[in-house]
């Protein structure tokens, strides 16, 4: 069953990738109830994240499964087999959780940059693939802009904002180990300058100290995680419940006529508009969603904006 959606897929989203010089995207997205796995390729790799399924194997079977998978999906795309990486996802675990240490990353490249990424120790790679789209737009409005990245991680919408002329981008994130990484993103882009600071802080705390500061952004970049209890952060974080504070403390931090891009992959998510009153909410989801991510959208993304008195 699986190697035949994956031909079907490698088909049909060859063309459209080939068309558009995107050589990192989705390829199978647990399509099959039986298979609750995601396959992505990152160029000459395959990344294959296996989810819980509606059966728990024991361990021995579980083990000969996953083997019986890669060998598919490696013969399927024509991919040697120590080229695949595989990763298993285990419920109301950290987004970024380490899972091996051998600290190898790897060159591809989207939209004219290059990015690393680490298919190997942690449970996502570095680059989140659907929302390649998302850069793009950032970066297309990005001229001659002062360009806030909260919640950075490695970087990649810092890259496009940069790339794209901004004047400034201000990065923040509370992990030395993203900060360096974002940073050698820069560098092998070339555009690694004094006009680009990384701050290493809690992001709650960053926006309870930046009200009293005189630093305005033309564009702002919000994609938290849906929940974090962090030992590094300052209490629990709930997107649900937090996002009124977060997103009015951006919005105090706007130039006038600046934006607010607002991400979340919290399929349930409901914004509390009784307490956002000033502002302006434009879904763009649809302008965000490569053909790879079209049938499951992962993400929903707002441009939000201050109303003007």
């Amino acid at each position: 069953m699986l190697a035949n959606r994956l031909a079907k897929r490698k088909k049909h989203l060859h063309k459209w990738a080939r068309r558009n010089s995107i050589s990192c995207y989705r390829l199978y997205d647990r399509d099959i109830p039986e298979i609750p796995i995601c396959v992505d390729l990152y160029e000459h790799y395959l990344h294959i994240n296996e989810y819980p399924g509606p059966k728990e194997l024991d361990a021995p079977d579980a083990d000969a499964w996953s083997e019986a998978m890669i060998e598919i999906a490696a013969r399927t795309m024509g991919i040697n087999r120590n080229r695949v990486y595989w990763k298993r996802r285990q419920r109301a675990k950290e987004q970024y959780e380490k899972v091996d240490s051998v600290g190898e990353l790897l060159p591809v490249h989207e939209g004219g940059y290059t990015f690393l990424v680490n298919l190997s120790d942690y449970v996502d790679t570095g680059l989140f693939l659907d929302h390649r789209d998302t850069r793009s737009i950032v970066g297309s409005l990005s001229n001659n802009a002062r360009v806030l990245n909260l919640f950075s991680y490695t970087g990649s919408f810092t890259v496009y904002a940069a790339g794209g002329g901004a004047s400034s981008t201000t990065s923040v994130d509370l992990s030395n180990t993203y900060n360096d990484w974002a940073q050698h993103n820069l560098r092998i882009n070339g555009l690694q300058s004094s006009r680009h600071r990384f701050i290493r802080q809690d992001v709650v705390r960053f926006l309870d100290e930046a009200g009293s500061h005189t630093d305005r952004y033309d564009i702002i970049v919000l994609d938290p995680p849906t929940f974090s209890n962090s030992k590094k952060m300052d209490g629990v974080f709930d997107i649900q419940r937090d996002h009124p504070r977060l997103v009015t403390q951006c919005a105090e931090l706007l130039s006038s006529g600046g934006i607010l891009f607002f991400s979340t992959n919290f399929r349930g998510f409901k914004w509390n508009v009784a307490q956002l009153p000033q502002l302006q909410f434009q879904d763009i989801t649809s302008d965000t969603i490569g053909e790879d991510f079209s049938k499951k959208k992962p993400h929903r993304v707002w441009m939000v904006r201050r109303l003007r008195s």
